[in-house]
């Protein structure tokens, strides 16, 4: 099929206006609460981490305050990590999975590693379980100077007077079944595109950078990952979403030519998680673990490299 005619905005062959933006918008639903998950559990924090307010997302009468846990012992001349969840607001294990990283394991690495843990980017497609922002774009597409993502942007804002201090960047992300079956023939639909159907792999993988790749830093997190669920399989073309899979789950993107998260802050070791919630091998809470597990894995192969 390649036909952006069955999604129902737009008009094929026309690159969306503001009517069909409207139109977009009138169909998404709060299916959640971003204070009752995310902030209730962010202030839980503020007894062993530092809270930053780092800005706001403000769209139409909603405003979504936007906050990040920062290490309280933070060390000059320690490795700086910074681990990102809700990039995509509906990819739900990314969220949860730093709040239980910071939780559960974030102070066994005090005075070992600084850590700066945001665990929701995008607040609005939290709530509404959406890819986009209200805005119909894509925040892991938009990390880039002038960004007209308001995500993105205050994101770039909190991790600027850092830039370059970072040692590695933990992106975490999922892929799921609505990505082909919602998100693609929307964006097709968006842009006036015909829409190319793809496929969903089955299991957790990873994204390199293809102009700084770390191979022994992905694997150690693969290693991590595989003791909680199962790693995504190359396809009969040795790829993995349309890329070559250069090692046992591993594939690689030019992250800041394509304006993603785990580009932004020059650091050495950078990986974006994908889990694949929808597999029927995989359960949510093992799709959180394996969030914590590649966390846990990243920050210490970082501190084991820093000694």
């Amino acid at each position: 099929m390649s036909d952006s005619c069955f999604y129902p905005i737009g008009t094929p062959g026309q690159a969306w206006g503001a009517a069909e933006l409207a139109q977009w918008r009138a169909r998404q639903v709060r299916q959640r609460s971003y204070a009752d998950d995310v902030l209730s559990r962010i202030e839980l924090q503020r007894e062993r981490f530092d809270v930053l307010a780092y800005g706001e997302v403000a769209y139409a009468d909603e405003r979504f305050p936007l906050f990040a846990i920062r290490s309280r012992d933070w060390q000059a001349g320690l490795p700086c990590v910074l681990v990102t969840g809700g990039v995509h607001g509906y990819e739900t294990s990314g969220v949860h999975g730093a709040l239980r990283f910071v939780d559960a394991h974030a102070e066994g690495f005090a005075g070992r590693v600084n850590l700066l843990v945001v665990p929701c980017v995008s607040p609005w497609g939290y709530e509404c379980i959406q890819r986009w922002n209200f805005d119909a774009l894509d925040p892991n597409r938009n990390f880039r100077a002038g960004s007209p993502a308001q995500e993105s942007a205050a994101l770039m804002r909190l991790i600027e007077p850092l830039h370059g201090q970072f040692a590695a960047h933990i992106d975490l992300h999922e892929t799921t079944d609505t990505d082909e079956s919602e998100y693609r023939p929307a964006v097709a639909a968006r842009d006036g595109k015909p829409f190319e159907p793809g496929s969903i792999p089955d299991g957790f993988y990873a994204v390199d950078d293809t102009e700084n790749p770390q191979p022994e830093f992905q694997q150690a997190i693969m290693e991590a990952v595989e003791r909680v669920t199962h790693i995504a399989p190359a396809n009969d073309k040795n790829e993995i979403i349309g890329s070559t899979v250069v090692a046992h789950g591993v594939i690689r993107y030019e992250l800041k030519k394509l304006g993603l998260c785990a580009g932004i802050t020059g650091a050495r070791y950078t990986t974006t998680t994908e889990v694949y919630p929808d597999s029927a091998r995989a359960t949510p809470e093992q799709c959180i673990e394996a969030q914590v597990a590649a966390v846990c894995a990243g920050v210490a192969f970082v501190h084991q490299i820093g000694r």
